[in-house]
Formats: structure tokens, C-alpha cells, sequence
């Protein structure tokens, strides 16, 4: 084929995609010159994590590189309703004529995780939490890597100026890890402050995909989450006469088996449905029965309606068994559902498809594949539901080593993921793909 007709065809397929052949042209040429600095800017990150609320140096940096850009920036942004929090919310908005108002947000702390990977630029940070105790500091969840993409398509997108119409309003969220920074961002005026959304956009990295693709999925991508504290009462006594006393430890593991017939029996198996005892504590020593034992619980539902009956199951098992064991009404376990409830995260369908339609026309249909819902939880969701209830998209994006990844899935294994203190990232392709990925979705939907 001559070049001319070459040409020729592209123009024609890129007039029937929406995205002008030359502008993913520039785009590739632009981000290769970036990425010379933008995986030094990661490793950076990755070796100085910052706990949720202390994330004072990551959100400078972000604001930092905005501000250099052309952003009007805000920073210290937000209202917690919880003490020892600071509130390190960035803002970054770019007007540029009339248009659409696209978001595009990233998270910026870390967990306390001490880091295993062996990695040259291996966090050996620590830090203290609220309460006073210190910890090992890692980005185990890939904020750092979010944050790199964030940066560099800040960049993109002002430098292809030219090739979108309307406003940009970039979001650097502290507290994701915590689910408080979201909410935080809103509560003090996101949304009225700053333009409007049309669309809000994030994405999330992780080892189900190797490093050069991107996952989607419409609809629900991510489960709501509640924590549940459940306190055990009997009345303790000497280990040698259990028949003088009621046994909260016995009557709390009864609970914990007995719990696990909600999923199993009372769920729609269609329906995906968590909980999950992660903490059991009771006891001082061998032969003391305790008053109390205590369980801790995570739970994680996909819609409001599926929440209330899972919560009402927990309740009515964990009083029942109690009260077949002998204890009185007024020892009944006290449950206890934390405020931090975050509701499922579920991905605008109408607008997913595009964004999925953006990735495929930037980074070739072979590297875009559907992909499941997870059962792991997010505060993204929570942009949805306030005023103006914008429509919100995540995608994944991988993350994983290619040839790791490949040989994992040929012996069945599964490589280290999100909150695993081995996780680690194949930063170059991870990044590259997901600035490409992210800038053509925002340019697809403020294209002039």
C-alpha cells in the first residue's frame, strides 16, 4: 500500500473513531519525551510513602507539579470528621473554552505495610499512626503508581491544549486507604467550590493484568464495605468449673462458624457476598473464662438492599446463639457498625463504554479485556452520589511484570497484588500505558 493510501485510510478511520490518527501521534511522541522523568517521579514516591492523613510531601509534590503546569491549584483542601487527620486535598483546574468538566482523581497515601520486595528503592520508612504507635510505611495498594500517571497526564493534557475543549479538574485525594479523604474532599465543598463534574474518572492498578493493558467493566467494578464489631458477653469464672460461668469464647466461635451460612445459604450465589471474620480476641489466661470476647468483621455487599439483609443476618445469628447458650437479654452482644460505611463503586455504563471504546482506538483492542467485578472497596464511589450524581468510571490498569505475569498464569499461581507487602509494579510499561490510557479518555470526552 503507497503512502498516500495509507494516510487515506487512516484519516477515514480515525474520522469514524472520534480521535484524529495524528493527535494519538503526538500523544505517543509527548509521553515518550515524560517518561525519563516521570519513573524517577514513581520511584520517588514508592521510597517515601505517607500514611492516610499525613500525606504532606506526596501532596506537594502533586500540587507542585500542577502549579508548574498552568493549574490554578488548591491545596490543604478538605474537612475531616475524625481527629489527627490533616487535610492535604489538592485541586489542580484547567479552563480551556467551553465544554464538558472532566475529573480526573488520584490517592495518595500509603499502608502501614513494611515492605518485603527487596526493590533498590524499597521504602524502609516508618511512621506513627493516631494512636501513637509506629509502623513499617509501604505503597502496597500502587497510589505511587496512580500519582505518577496522574502527573504525567496533567501534562499531556496541557500540552495537547489545542485538541480538547472545556475543563479539566484534577484531584489529588488523601485518605483512601483510610476511607476518609474522599468524603473529606466533599465535605468541604468540592463540587461547589470548583465547576461541576460531567464525568468523573479514576483507575487502579493491580497484578491480574500484565503491565501494557487495561481492564473495564460496567456496572458494579467494586463491592461497598462495612466493619462490624461484635462484643461477645457471658460471665467468666475459673477454667476448671465452666459449668459456673458462660463461655464468650465458646459462644463467639459458635458465631464465627455459624456466620459464614449467610453467604452460603441465605445469598443469591449469583450475587457476590463477603464476610469475613478477620479479628477474634478474648482472654488473659489458661484457666480464666473471660467476661467478653471480641470479633471484628468485614463485610462487603454489592447494592444498599443486599447490605441491610447481610447486617440484619449478622445480628439475628450472633443474638441467637447467645440466647441459646443461656445468656440473659441484657448480656446480649453489642454490634457495632462502623460510620465509614463506603457503598459499592459501580462504574456508569453509558460512560464506561466509551472509556473502554478511548482505551481500545489508544491502546490497540488486544490490550483492553473485560474484567470482573472485585470484591475489594473503594471511597471513589462516593463521587457519584453527591449533587450533581456525576457518572464515574474505573478502570484497572496492569500492573504486573509481562513474563512474571505469564509464567504465574501457566503454573496456576497468583503474583503479589494490592496490600501485600511483595507488590511490585513494572513501573515503565505500567506508567506509559496508563497516561496514554487516561489522557485519550479525557480527550475523547472534551474532543472539540
Amino acid at each position: 500500500m503507497s503512502r498516500c493510501k495509507e494516510f487515506t485510510l487512516a484519516v477515514c478511520l480515525s474520522l469514524c473513531w472520534g480521535i484524529p490518527v495524528l493527535a494519538q501521534s503526538d500523544l505517543d511522541q509527548r509521553l515518550a519525551k515524560e517518561m525519563d522523568s516521570l519513573v524517577p517521579t514513581y520511584k520517588h514516591l514508592h521510597e517515601n510513602p505517607e500514611l492516610s492523613g499525613q500525606e504532606k510531601e506526596s501532596s506537594a509534590l502533586v500540587a507542585a507539579e500542577l502549579r508548574k503546569l498552568g493549574y490554578d491549584v488548591t491545596d490543604h483542601f478538605g474537612i475531616y470528621d475524625q481527629p489527627g487527620f490533616t487535610p492535604y486535598g489538592v485541586v489542580g483546574v484547567m479552563k480551556n473554552g467551553s465544554g464538558p468538566t472532566v475529573y480526573v482523581r488520584t490517592d495518595m497515601d500509603a499502608l502501614p505495610i513494611v515492605e518485603t520486595t527487596g526493590l533498590p528503592y524499597a521504602s524502609h520508612a516508618k511512621a506513627k499512626r493516631p494512636d501513637g504507635t509506629e509502623v513499617g510505611v509501604m505503597h502496597a495498594c500502587g497510589h505511587d503508581i496512580h500519582m505518577s500517571v496522574f502527573i504525567g497526564t496533567a501534562r499531556m493534557l496541557a500540552q495537547l491544549k489545542d485538541q480538547w475543549s472545556g475543563t479539566v479538574v484534577l484531584i489529588g485525594q488523601p485518605a483512601e486507604e483510610t476511607v476518609g479523604g474522599a468524603a473529606a474532599m466533599l465535605r468541604a465543598g468540592l463540587f461547589t467550590k470548583f465547576p461541576k463534574p460531567t464525568y468523573v474518572l479514576a483507575l487502579h492498578d493491580g497484578s491480574d493484568l500484565p503491565a501494557g493493558t487495561v481492564g473495564w467493566h460496567e456496572g458494579t467494578i467494586l463491592a461497598g464495605a462495612d466493619s462490624v464489631d461484635i462484643t461477645v458477653r457471658g460471665k467468666g469464672g475459673h477454667g476448671a468449673a465452666p459449668q459456673a460461668a458462660k463461655d464468650p469464647i465458646l459462644i463467639a466461635s459458635e458465631i464465627v462458624v455459624a456466620l459464614q451460612t449467610i453467604v452460603s445459604r441465605e445469598m443469591d450465589p449469583q450475587l457476590p457476598t463477603v464476610v469475613t471474620v478477620g479479628s477474634f480476641h478474648a482472654g488473659t489466661k489458661h484457666n480464666i473464662i473471660p467476661n467478653d470476647a471480641h470479633l471484628q468483621l468485614t463485610v462487603r455487599t454489592m447494592n444498599p438492599e443486599q447490605r441491610e439483609k447481610v447486617l440484619a443476618s449478622i445480628a439475628r445469628i450472633s443474638n441467637g446463639i447467645a440466647a441459646a447458650a443461656g445468656v440473659p437479654a441484657e448480656l446480649a452482644p453489642i454490634i457495632e457498625v462502623a460510620k465509614g460505611h463506603v457503598p459499592a463503586t459501580i462504574n456508569n455504563p453509558e460512560l464506561a463504554r466509551r472509556v473502554a471504546a478511548s482505551l481500545e482506538r489508544s491502546l490497540g483492542k488486544e490490550n483492553v479485556w473485560p474484567s470482573p467485578a472485585a470484591m475489594a472497596s473503594e471511597d471513589f464511589s462516593l463521587y457519584a452520589l453527591e449533587d450533581p450524581k456525576p457518572p464515574i468510571c474505573m478502570f484497572w490498569l496492569g500492573a504486573a511484570n509481562p513474563q512474571k505475569w505469564r509464567e504465574a498464569n501457566e503454573k496456576g499461581q497468583e503474583l503479589p497484588g494490592p496490600h501485600s507487602s511483595d507488590f511490585a509494579p513494572d513501573p515503565e510499561p505500567t506508567i506509559r500505558t496508563g497516561v496514554k490510557g487516561m489522557t485519550a479518555a479525557v480527550l475523547d470526552l472534551l474532543k472539540k
